[in-house]
């Protein structure tokens, strides 16, 4: 698997849940699974601006 696809991924990842949070958010779902779903897309950016940064390491060095 290529670095472009992992940090393609990795974006859609961080989207994906974004876009689940807020539609729950809108809908007037559960407060307790709008809460998870922002801290787990906090996680999955964290995740994803690590995982860009360490492609740009790897391609510089």
């Amino acid at each position: 698997m290529s670095s472009n696809t992992l940090v393609l991924a990795a974006c859609i990842a961080v989207a994906a849940v974004l876009f689940l949070g807020l539609a729950n958010m809108m809908r007037g779902g559960s407060a307790n699974l709008s809460q998870r779903l922002m801290r787990l897309r906090v996680l999955l950016q964290f995740l994803a601006i690590v995982l860009i940064m360490g492609v740009l390491w790897w391609r510089a060095v």
